[in-house]
């Protein structure tokens, strides 16, 4: 079948603050691609922040979080904060709701709102007890839809306690894993309450999870490997389609997208989240 694709500008202006205030965009025009066979879906046009107007060190590292503002965030799909999310002790944390994934009426994923195509991000963080989360590259905002629906995940998680950990196929639902596909290998997360640093590499099509110094996990989009991935995932063309069309072809027609923060219901940290364009 035909594809649509919607691209809804934003009614309003983001206001990039903590409180935000601002309202869920309305509105779209339609733009008809022709792709025999895919699902239909919407995308959403959102507004997007400078890059450049962020500060910089010397090895071109951008600081994306500064410990006291939400400058550059907003919801998926959304042009506020979602009030779950909280400035505390120079983090960003989600504060847990018992309400399971983006379940709670002022909870949702946080995503930093600037595509980015070859890249470097790191961060640090820590859970609580029992929680899980997540942050996603590549992510495209799709109505209606969540955003691991087009986003490749490295999965956050208290492997101790989280039943996800023992889910899945040989540990690919435990921390630094790309979620429900290739397992962080060697498994080094630190345990609930204490903080662990990760980064995550994405160039030309080369993917790269590192989990406390170390690399844990590799894979390469777009490729044989990366379809026969998918199809053997919850994501496979037969259980999802929607969803195995926009990972098979993550971060669209610019092989780009946002970084995300997963909301799942739980108390997670994260600091000291930074970029290097690779470009």
């Amino acid at each position: 079948m035909k594809k649509s694709v919607l691209l809804a500008s934003a009614a309003v202006m983001m206001c990039f603050v903590s409180c935000g205030g601002g309202q869920k965009t309305e509105g779209a025009t339609e733009q008809p691609v022709a792709e025999a066979g895919a699902p239909e879906y919407k995308l959403l046009d959102l507004p997007m922040v400078d890059l450049s107007a962020l500060p910089k060190d010397a090895d071109g590292w951008i600081t994306i979080f500064d410990g006291s503002s939400f400058e550059g965030w907003r919801g998926y799909n959304r042009t506020d904060v979602p009030g779950a999310w909280v400035i505390e002790d120079n983090s960003i944390k989600i504060t847990g709701s018992d309400a399971g994934e983006a379940g709670a009426s002022n909870g949702g994923d946080l995503v930093f709102a600037h595509k980015l195509k070859n890249f470097e991000l790191a961060w640090e963080w820590k859970v609580a007890k029992g929680s899980n989360s997540g942050v996603f590259i590549l992510a495209q905002e799709v109505e209606g839809q969540p955003i691991y629906i087009s986003s490749p995940e490295y999965q956050i998680l208290d492997n101790e306690n989280h039943p996800d950990a023992r889910m899945g196929k040989d540990g690919n639902r435990m921390s630094a894993s790309l979620y429900d596909m290739i397992p962080a290998k060697p498994q080094n997360s630190k345990p609930y309450g204490e903080w662990n640093t990760s980064r995550i590499m994405c160039y030309k099509g080369t993917v790269v999870h590192y989990q406390n110094e170390e690399p844990v996990v590799e894979y390469h989009l777009w490729t044989q490997q990366w379809k026969e991935m998918l199809n053997a995932s919850k994501f496979s063309q037969d259980k999802w389609p929607l969803a195995y069309e926009l990972l098979l072809n993550c971060g669209g027609e610019n092989r780009e997208g946002l970084i995300g923060l997963q909301d799942h219901g739980d108390d997670v940290w994260f600091r000291n989240i930074k970029v290097k364009i690779l470009d």
